[in-house]
């Protein structure tokens, strides 16, 4: 016998089996045991099963077979394998749906966030970065040089243009490297909002950052492409997505406002 022909043979074999178990019906008995069989009638004063067990017809006085047990757990199994189906299909239509929303999410690095079935791209902020009451625009993937000491990198204004209603919003993100993703609350001042401090080491300008992170979760989906949401729904305020490098300056934003519960 060929492989392939041995293969199909031993699912064949299960696939018999697998049916079998499943068409198992526990006929119990009122001293606490059980038959196993495949179906069974009550004809009078007797019930007459097929047992699994000797592939036989096979009949037992109604006296001594616990009918109300069996047919509880008939039922049970019954309804146990209609939310089952229920939940696959579930399952299926939230796979098919979320297919559909990523294939519509631009090839361009970004942040992007779906509303109403449209996708919406949050603008990238641009961060200045204030040391020594000085400030310097922080340039996108080429990082200022930084002198040792403590720096605010900022967004300018108070208030984000970019709002969103839903308290536990999620954001696709596409980046063209491996860097880290992370959630932020942002501090807002006179003016500004406060991304995060930095702290940096002298001689070897390695930066600290001291930032309010919020706990996501994150789902990638193909090479650069993430999905994120907060763990829990997100008090009204203001945050960014944000993307890093640890221990360089090189962080990008894209700053959101959750509204206020109407």
């Amino acid at each position: 016998m060929r492989d392939d022909e041995g293969m199909r043979l031993l699912a064949m074999l299960l696939l018999a089996a697998g049916l079998l178990t499943a068409q198992q019906i526990r006929l119990y008995l009122k001293d606490g045991g059980f038959h196993l069989v495949r179906e069974y009638e009550v004809i009078e004063d007797r019930v007459r099963y097929y047992s699994t067990e000797r592939r036989d017809w096979e009949e037992i006085p109604t006296d001594l077979v616990d009918l109300e047990r069996t047919r509880g757990e008939i039922k049970d199994k019954a309804e146990r394998e209609r939310e089952q189906a229920a939940l696959a299909g579930a399952e299926d239509e939230f796979e098919r749906e979320q297919r559909r929303e990523v294939a519509k999410i631009p090839q361009e690095p970004g942040v992007y966030m779906v509303v109403g079935g449209e996708v919406r791209a949050v603008k990238q902020a641009e961060l200045s970065i204030v040391n020594n009451k000085r400030r310097s625009i922080l340039k996108v993937l080429t990082p200022i040089p930084v002198v040792a000491g403590k720096a605010s990198v900022e967004m300018a204004g108070e208030r984000s243009a970019f709002t969103v209603e839903d308290a536990r919003p999620y954001f696709y993100f596409r980046m063209p490297a491996q860097g880290r993703i992370a959630l932020v609350k942002v501090k807002t001042k006179k003016g500004v909002r406060e991304l995060e401090i930095w702290n940096t080491v002298p001689v070897t300008r390695e930066i600290f950052a001291d930032r309010e992170e919020v706990e996501i979760f994150r789902q990638q989906f193909q090479d650069g492409l993430f999905k994120i949401w907060p763990v829990q729904p997100l008090e009204p305020g203001e945050y960014a997505v944000i993307e890093y490098t640890e221990g360089e300056g090189n962080t990008q934003a894209w700053d959101f406002r959750v509204a206020a519960a109407r």
